[in-house]
Parts: structure tokens; C-alpha cells; sequence
């Protein structure tokens, strides 16, 4: 038998090998044919798995594409505002679909004044419309001398400032015991400055101190009068005494008997324990506190 007898298929093939007996070419002729059958399935599925990848990577890159030009057809170029009055450049920044604010106004002693002299996003910049442009405005060259508020208290340096026609800028405080709270320390510009950029004087003020603060010592088991001393010595005050009740009770004076009066309570004498005390030891006390105790 020759090999194009078994070209037509398996079924082909395993009816004439049954005619013809058993036999180890047909046997190898129909392993062939299986084994090309499971090639091509192998080949068919791997390559829909490759379609569905190369597909799903288009529509991803399509997606994205879409988005981007979402995103970005809408935006257009900042126009250039320096050097326009507010009315001009209101009106430059409406038509290309912007809003202006006029956030802040600076010396200048190159832009004239009421011109626009600065703006955020600048020139040429894509933004999307509807942004909202910030400029600042000229305030041509600086006029006013800035006056020297140091010493004031900050209410009288602020009159001062503002009857200048300047604003108060930032005012900071700083704890100190030796100067008078509310005293000016620093202001900036200092005082008589040239150059100025912006029409505003910060100030620095003195702030009281918080008074110092100490752990509350344990006066129990202690006499009255080392307590009181100690106390004296540490800055502090010595608050209500009170004589804790004896431990034993009054007698019941029995029936018919006169009554027994209770003892008259016994007065604190400086060599009088201290049994308890008000702050508790460790607790956080400021100077000049008073202290209570109970004495026994």
C-alpha cells in the first residue's frame, strides 16, 4: 500500500485497516492524523486569544485618544493682560472665555498706575475656559513714607498705619516678660523704607508670658509650719486649713444618764500634719496658687 490510500481520512484509513488486519502502518497513520487534528485546534485557539488582545489594546488606545482630545479641545491660550487697565482687561479675558480678579495692588515704579502689572497663569498658558485669571494692579510709584510704629501699643500703630492710607499686613506675636504686652517690637518695611512693593505694614507685638508653672510637691506626713514656710519661699499661698475628724467616735451616754457634749473641734497648730493636700501631689500648679490642706 502506498501513503496517498490513507490521504481521504481516519474513517478511511481504520475501515481499510480493518479489512486488512491489524497492522503498524495504519496504526501510525491514524496516530498522525489525530495528532494534526489537535495542532490545528492549539493553533486556532491561540490565535482568537491573540485577537481578542490586539482588539482590547485598540479600543484602549482609542478610549484614551477620545479623552484626551475631551479634554484638551476645550482649552485655549491665557491672553497677555500686563499693561491693560481693569476695563480692558476685563473685557480681553471675557472675550477668549476667561473671568479676571484683582487680587492684590504693588508699588511700581515702571508700570503706570492702574495698569495691570502682573498675572497667574501667564501669557500663552492652556487652560481650559471659564479659568479664572488673577492679576494684580500698579500702584505706579511708591509715595508714602512708611512710618515708624515701634514702641506703640498695636492699636495706636495700626491708626497710625491706616491714617497713611497703607493696610496692616500680618500681625505676629511673640511671649516675652520684660516688655509690656502689646507693644510693637518690629514692623516690616522698617521704618522710612524706599522701594516698597506692596502698600502694607506687618507688625510684631510683645505677648504676655504664660506665668511659669511647677509639680505639686507631696506635703503629707509633713508639720504645718515647714509646709507653710516652703510654700512662702516657693511663691505660692497657703490656702484653707482644715482639722480632719478624730478617728474615734463620741460615747453614747447610757439612759437616764446626763448627755456627754461633744469635744469643741481642735484648732490647726504649726506642729500639725498634714494628712492630705488640694492640688494632689504631681499635679501641674502656676505660680502664686493657693494650697489647702487638711491637718490632723
Amino acid at each position: 500500500m502506498s501513503h496517498e490510500e490513507y490521504r481521504p481520512g481516519i474513517a478511511t484509513v481504520k475501515r481499510r485497516a480493518d479489512r486488512c488486519g491489524a497492522c503498524s502502518f495504519d496504526e501510525w497513520v491514524v496516530l498522525k492524523e489525530e495528532g494534526y487534528n489537535r495542532t490545528n485546534e492549539m493553533k486556532s485557539f491561540f490565535r482568537f486569544v491573540l485577537m481578542t488582545l490586539v482588539l482590547l489594546l485598540v479600543a484602549l488606545v482609542s478610549a484614551l485618544t477620545a479623552m484626551r482630545f475631551a479634554i484638551h479641545g476645550r482649552e485655549v491660550a491665557v491672553p497677555d493682560l500686563v499693561g491693560k487697565t481693569p476695563a480692558e482687561a476685563r473685557r480681553t479675558a471675557a472675550a477668549s472665555g476667561f473671568e479676571m480678579e484683582v487680587e492684590r495692588q504693588y508699588y511700581s515704579a515702571t508700570v503706570p498706575e492702574g495698569k495691570i502689572l502682573s498675572q497667574l497663569p501667564p501669557p500663552g498658558t492652556q487652560v481650559r475656559r471659564g479659568w479664572q485669571i488673577r492679576v494684580a494692579q500698579s500702584l505706579g510709584p511708591q509715595r508714602v513714607e512708611i512710618p515708624n510704629v515701634l514702641g506703640e501699643s498695636q492699636r495706636a500703630a495700626e491708626i497710625n498705619i491706616r491714617r497713611r492710607g497703607l493696610d496692616v499686613g500680618t500681625v505676629a506675636q511673640i511671649e516675652t516678660r520684660s516688655i509690656p504686652a502689646d507693644q510693637v517690637l518690629g514692623q516690616n518695611p522698617p521704618p522710612n523704607a524706599s522701594g516698597v512693593s506692596a502698600p502694607k505694614i506687618s507688625l510684631l507685638t510683645a505677648d504676655a508670658a504664660p506665668p511659669p508653672a511647677f509639680v505639686m510637691p507631696n506635703f503629707v506626713g509633713q508639720a504645718l509650719g515647714g509646709v507653710t514656710l516652703v510654700l512662702q519661699d516657693a511663691g505660692f499661698r497657703l490656702g484653707s486649713v482644715s482639722v480632719a475628724p478624730p478617728a474615734s467616735t463620741t460615747p453614747v451616754a447610757p439612759a437616764g444618764s446626763p448627755a456627754v457634749s461633744a469635744p469643741p473641734p481642735a484648732q490647726p497648730t504649726p506642729a500639725s500634719i498634714v494628712v492630705s493636700q488640694s492640688p494632689a501631689p504631681g499635679a501641674r500648679i502656676i505660680a502664686g496658687a493657693a494650697v489647702n490642706v487638711e491637718v490632723r
